[in-house]
């Protein structure tokens, strides 16, 4: 039977350490969310599989950008995949679309096999294929034990209707779980909607301040719109009040 499942999107220790802190059942470790995650380091992994104490997905991404990849990028995801799992992680979240826009079955299950009894997900590389029907049948038929989707939408709060017959029709197959934008005010409601019980969130309340006192505010280092003196972290207590939402579906 289906439990209710919060999984906990974090980039760094001390976001890892709050989402498991806060209840969180997994974790997918990531490094990069400002630009949508890319493949966490192994000393990251390794620190945080030795305090958290939570089953850690490894988000498994070589750069930023779409999601069709050249042959050398494909390797290198393969050697992560196989890395991650000889250090103990409990799954790997991948994706990978050709230049028409289906699900790769053909780079997937080469991946996949890589993983061997690692649980898969398929991330929101779903979100941008032309079929949503097609690639969940694909990624049923590959074994893809969960799908992180927003429904197709810019937020999952956006993507009801499509998250309801992608929950219906996976069905025993394969889980759906909701991601991008979900904060405890809307879970409750995406779940009246939807029925899915799986949920992932960063947890975050918005930008903590840097401690630099001297600040250098006319350069950047990276994209120009992101400020060099905010870091974003996954707050504990907001992260627990989404926990608490998430585990009480189903509840009368």
């Amino acid at each position: 039977m289906e439990r209710p499942l919060i999984e906990g999107c974090v980039d760094s220790y001390a976001s890892a350490m709050a989402a498991a802190r806060g209840g969180a059942d997994r974790l997918e470790l990531c490094a990069n969310l400002a630009i949508g995650g890319t493949t966490p380091s192994q000393a990251l992994f390794e620190q945080v599989c030795r305090d958290c104490g939570v089953k850690i997905n490894v988000l498994i991404r070589p750069r930023f950008g779409d999601f069709l990849y050249a042959p050398e990028e494909l390797e290198e995801m393969g050697e992560e995949i196989a890395r991650f799992r000889e250090l103990g992680a409990n799954g790997v979240v991948i994706g990978v679309l050709t230049a028409e826009g289906s699900l790769d079955r053909e780079r997937m299950a080469r991946l996949m096999e890589r993983a061997g009894g690692m649980e898969v997900t398929l991330h929101r590389a779903f979100d941008m294929a032309r079929d949503p029907f097609a690639a969940l049948k694909t990624a049923a038929e590959l074994g893809c034990r969960t799908i992180l989707t927003s429904g197709q939408a810019r937020s999952a709060a956006e993507g009801t209707e499509l998250l309801r017959e992608l929950r219906r029709r996976g069905s025993d197959r394969i889980a759906i779980m909701a991601g991008s934008g979900i904060k405890r005010g809307n879970i409750r409601e995406i779940y009246e909607k939807t029925g899915v019980l799986a949920y992932h969130t960063t947890g975050r309340k918005g930008p903590v301040d840097s401690g630099m006192v001297y600040r250098k505010a006319e350069v950047s280092m990276g994209l120009p719109s992101l400020s060099e003196y905010e870091i974003w972290r996954t707050d504990e207590e907001e992260f627990r009040s989404c926990a608490k939402a998430v585990h009480g579906l189903g509840k009368v």
